[in-house]
């Protein structure tokens, strides 16, 4: 992970969890909404997912119907068999995986069903879309464990 901003990242994140928070809730959101393509691009070039892989080892993403059918039917498995060996009913009424990390990741950080994945996954760290501002406390969270996310919320500052 290159540059200077992202040295000691997940230290000053935490460090600045209030800060973000406030920011958040102040933020103008046409304003955020036109510099996330660019700050998301940017952050994705200086970050390679493949060397952290934080999400996957630590966090699970919600497996929705359309998920569960299409990595099921990959997979050669009746649905039923898929979420019996794979996933459980999380706080929220959710599908997650039952362990971490996850255990579509492989030990070089490659992801086995990756063309079908989730679409939480397919969307994460959600840096480029309204989720940053509408959902404060996840994109919080997300911020303590991907060093994408913090490097945006950094760069949206004043």
């Amino acid at each position: 992970m290159a540059g200077e901003l992202l040295h000691n990242w997940e230290k000053k994140s935490k460090e600045r969890q209030k800060l973000y928070k406030q920011f958040l809730a102040r933020a103008d959101k046409n304003k955020v909404l036109r510099q996330l393509p660019g700050l998301h691009e940017e952050a994705t070039a200086r970050v390679d997912c493949l060397t952290c892989a934080n999400c996957c080892k630590n966090y699970s993403p919600r497996f929705k119907t359309p998920d569960v059918k299409r990595i099921s039917k990959l997979l050669r498995m009746r649905e039923s068999v898929f979420i019996e060996t794979y996933l459980r009913v999380d706080e929220d009424g959710d599908f997650v995986v039952k362990s971490s990390p996850c255990p579509f990741l492989g030990a070089d950080n490659y992801c086995s069903i990756y063309e079908d994945r989730p679409s939480d996954c397919r969307r994460f760290p959600y840096t480029d879309e309204d989720v940053i501002i509408k959902r404060t406390s996840l994109t919080l969270k997300n911020s303590t464990f991907c060093p994408i996310t913090y490097y945006v919320l950094e760069k949206l500052l004043p």
